[in-house]
């Protein structure tokens, strides 16, 4: 499979150089320095579309896109998915305060979390549209906050069915996970919010992040529907199947998971479910998570020692772990390209790490790369969800720039944080 697939759909190959929506990747590594990360605003229009579309070719009912905060979210990303009219999932007081400030309406903004504090809640009634309640603690204490406009509320269902994925931690829909409200559950929470008057219109479920496989999710469709007739949801009432939509990470895993069967399988399953119980059609809420957002970036990294320890090469570049912990936290698989010399022979594999000190600093292991010296580039593509999101300032690191890249125009959309960055927070004992 063709390695440049991985990228954003305006990289391009000018004199061996990569480039992306027109920009060279190597004067923008040295414009704003090392580790970059660059995001491609044409693949992300695409895919918010690609799922608009879909939505709109199999699903009747109303329904809506959510942007997975979590995967990463800064001011920029959030007044992005405003102009798609996604809906913005936040966990905690710290993404809504980023979605509020960037401009995200109300009704935009859906809050999850399993134990969110009354920080968290009070914030979510004052900014949010709607709270996925994730327990009978957590409605507790909403009936003993003041509000005098309480956000619409989901109920989320613990399914018990998992779907496929590369990792146990990348799963949430199992019987031993710490998310939502057993089948048993629901109904003394749905009771609950009856008795105490709370508005509560909708169920949400979530099985697992970066699947291929739509099939597992339909017994979980069926025990929702199953639920939500219990309830007695009719009219405008909301169902949200979850998502983690998968993407390829590396050649071998090429095609890309196709999103129009994805969004086909889960609409099916809901008109036909709905109809067989006598249902109205849900208003049908769809998290693509990674598969909305990975593509669109690209993080840029400069080697800075090479070594050789038997049959092994070792790339040391000045990304590690700090900005992208996915392969120390669940071996996550990368693949990746020079930035230039994109064309020469792939003669050797090559393993790529970080500068920190942990062995579980790798990004990267056994790549067929071209022969790669100190102080070239390289460029690891689907690095737009899920990286920056996790980064942290281990041995002192200091998180990356990030540039929103349109044709023609570069924009920095969160700045290299500094030493003095670091030191904000710091008191001294005297």
């Amino acid at each position: 499979m063709n390695r440049l697939d991985l990228f954003p759909v305006t990289t391009r190959i000018d004199n061996e150089t990569l480039t992306i929506a027109g920009q060279n990747l190597a004067s923008l590594a040295d414009r704003y320095q090392t580790p970059l990360y660059v995001y491609d605003s044409a693949t992300l229009n695409i895919l918010a579309q690609t799922y608009a579309r879909a939505l709109s070719a199999h699903y009747p009912g109303l329904s809506n896109i959510t942007y997975a905060g979590k995967a990463f979210l800064c001011k920029a990303i959030a007044q992005w998915t405003q102009v798609h009219a996604l809906t913005v999932d936040c966990t905690g007081e710290g993404e809504i305060g980023i979605a509020v400030a960037a401009g995200v309406p109300r009704d935009k903004i859906l809050v999850h979390g399993v134990n969110k504090t009354i920080s968290d809640l009070k914030a979510a009634i004052q900014h949010a549209g709607t709270i996925v309640a994730d327990n009978l603690s957590e409605l507790h204490r909403i009936i003993n906050l003041p509000a005098a406009n309480l956000p619409t509320l989901w109920l989320r269902l613990l399914p018990g069915v998992s779907v496929t994925t590369h990792h146990v931690h990348t799963q949430t829909g199992h019987y031993e996970s710490k998310f939502g409200m057993t089948r048993e559950e629901i109904p003394e929470a749905a009771a609950f919010c009856k008795v105490h008057g709370l508005p509560m219109n909708g169920i949400h479920f979530h099985q697992g992040s970066n699947f291929r496989d739509p099939e597992p999710l339909i017994p979980a469709i069926e025990m929702a529907l199953d639920l939500a007739k219990e309830t007695g949801f009719k009219d405008e009432w909301h169902f949200c199947p979850g998502g983690g939509w998968g993407v390829a990470y590396h050649e071998d895993e090429l095609p890309h998971p196709s999103i129009e069967s994805y969004v086909r399988g889960i609409s099916e399953a809901v008109i036909e479910g709905c109809n067989s119980r006598g249902l109205d059609l849900p208003h049908l809420h769809l998290e693509p998570g990674r598969s909305l957002v990975a593509r669109a970036g690209v993080a840029i990294y400069r080697v800075g020692a090479v070594k050789e320890r038997g049959h092994k090469t070792w790339l040391l570049t000045d990304g590690g772990m700090a900005d992208n912990p996915r392969y120390a936290l669940y071996g996550a698989r990368y693949s990746c390209l020079p930035v230039t010399g994109v064309g020469l022979e792939r003669s050797e594999n090559v393993s790529i790490a970080g500068p920190y000190c942990e062995s579980g600093d790798i990004v990267i292991e056994d790549l067929p790369m071209p022969r790669i010296q100190e102080g070239d580039l390289i460029a690891i593509p689907m690095s737009g969800a899920y990286q920056l999101s996790m980064s942290s300032n281990y041995n002192g690191a200091r998180k990356p720039a990030v540039v929103w890249l349109e044709e023609g125009n570069v924009k920095l959309i969160q700045d290299r944080e500094r030493v003095e960055d670091l030191l904000r927070r710091d008191l001294t004992l005297g």
